[in-house]
């Protein structure tokens, strides 16, 4: 006999078409399936397209003169930039003009003073008279260029008007006029003054400047010059401190420029 208690109700297999569907419907993201060939030339639902990307803008480069700087084109770049560089450009080209002007100027005074002093040493001087024993022919406070290069050339001759060195006082300037040079005879008779017995010319002497002393004939030596003043009677020259000799004479007068109504050529 069998136990009741070991029986088991027979189960119905599982309806498989309750719970399966014969088409079932992948619940996938829409990409191609594994096996679906892609036509690498042909679009379809499948191709992915990457996105766009603008180009990079390319500058245009204006067009300039040979050998000159290279600017962006206007539209290039922010107006406010190109104003900005160009003021830039624009100072630093300012700057060195500037530099390069001041670096002329520089070496225009520098050859100016350089010049100034080769005259003043060796070619002309400015001298102002002081006193009246030059009157009337040069009176108190004249302006003068003295040339220095005249007796570099050729000796002082008769009736020049130098500027020389006192020869008592080599550091006082005198202004007179030779009249006699180097081996000549001078005598003074009644303030006429004879040059190896000739008269000299003296119609540059007022007849109120004329003196009346009489000196006896002397010979100039070698190397010498005897020199006097217009104003006879009011001048301190050759006939109280002797002769001067050529290396105390420093240059010919040869312009009164001041004042300047009265400018003249000696």
């Amino acid at each position: 006999m069998h136990d009741h208690d070991d029986l088991v109700p027979p189960v119905d297999p599982p309806d498989m078409h309750r719970v399966t569907d014969p088409d079932p419907q992948p619940a996938v993201e829409n990409f191609p399936p594994p096996e679906a060939e892609v036509d690498a030339n042909a679009t379809s639902e499948w191709t992915l397209s990457p996105p766009e990307v603008p180009p990079l803008p390319v500058s245009e480069v204006a067009p300039m003169a040979p050998g000159t700087e290279t600017w962006p084109a206007p539209g290039s770049m922010g107006d406010a930039a190109v104003v900005a560089a160009g003021a830039a450009v624009t100072g630093a080209q300012q700057m060195a003009i500037l530099r390069a002007e001041l670096v002329a100027w520089f070496k225009t005074l520098f050859s100016a003073a350089v010049y100034a002093t080769l005259i003043v040493t060796f070619g002309f001087q400015i001298a102002r008279v002081e006193g009246q024993s030059m009157a009337p022919t040069l009176a108190d406070q004249d302006r003068l260029i003295v040339n220095k290069l005249a007796y570099r050339l050729g000796p002082p001759r008769r009736g020049d008007i130098v500027m020389l060195y006192y020869p008592r006082d080599p550091d006082k300037s005198f202004v007179k006029r030779v009249i006699a040079e180097e081996g000549d005879t001078v005598k003074i008779e009644d303030g006429r003054v004879f040059v190896n017995d000739v008269p000299m010319p003296d119609d540059y002497v007022l007849p109120e400047y004329r003196s009346h002393e009489d000196e006896p004939p002397r010979i100039i030596q070698p190397g010498y010059y005897f020199v006097m003043g217009d104003h006879r009677n009011n001048s301190s020259d050759s006939r109280t401190w002797g002769e001067v000799p050529k290396k105390y004479i420093v240059g010919r007068v040869q312009l009164r420029w001041w004042p300047i109504p009265h400018a003249r050529l000696f």
